[in-house]
């Protein structure tokens, strides 16, 4: 499946120097494009993130990161009977990539994560076993700084 992600990353400056590198993210992801045709017609994954994030300081023009977050996941899902089902729930998530600055102000971002949705439940005519659901992605996009290109 395919989506859109928003990231919104703030990194303060004004920090003790052992805390570099140390800023909070926000992210929204809605996957609901692209499917296989063995996936039901109407599945769909939301999700809404926090996340603690660390940006080692960049070499060059590439800049590495690792992120722990957590928030809320939604999934819509339908059985074989044509009856749909909804399920959220509050989602671990883990991930990290590489930031590549094509201008003074502009990033490039190759971000992979991993999630963890515990207590799924199994809904009749579908095809997710209960248990935990750990959906893991890629995603690539462009990155503005509002900042002065070199502040770290």
């Amino acid at each position: 499946m395919a989506g859109g992600t928003l990231w919104i990353d703030y990194s303060p400056i004004r920090i003790p120097w052992y805390l570099r590198g140390i800023g909070i993210e926000a992210e929204a992801r809605d996957l609901n494009y692209m499917r296989s045709p063995t996936l039901a017609p109407v599945l769909r994954e939301d999700t809404v993130l926090g996340a603690l994030i660390y940006s080692w300081p960049h070499y060059r023009k590439i800049r590495p990161y690792g992120k722990l977050s957590e928030g809320l996941g939604n999934r819509d899902d339908e059985s074989g009977r044509k009856k749909r089902f909804n399920d959220s729930r509050t989602i671990l998530g883990a991930g990290g990539g590489v930031e590549y600055q094509l201008r003074p102000l502009i990033w490039l971002r190759a971000d992979y994560e991993y999630q963890s949705w515990p207590n799924v439940f199994k809904h009749p005519g579908t095809t997710i076993p209960p248990g935990r659901l750990n959906p893991q992605g890629f995603s690539i996009g462009v990155m503005y700084h509002f900042s002065h290109p070199n502040f770290r």
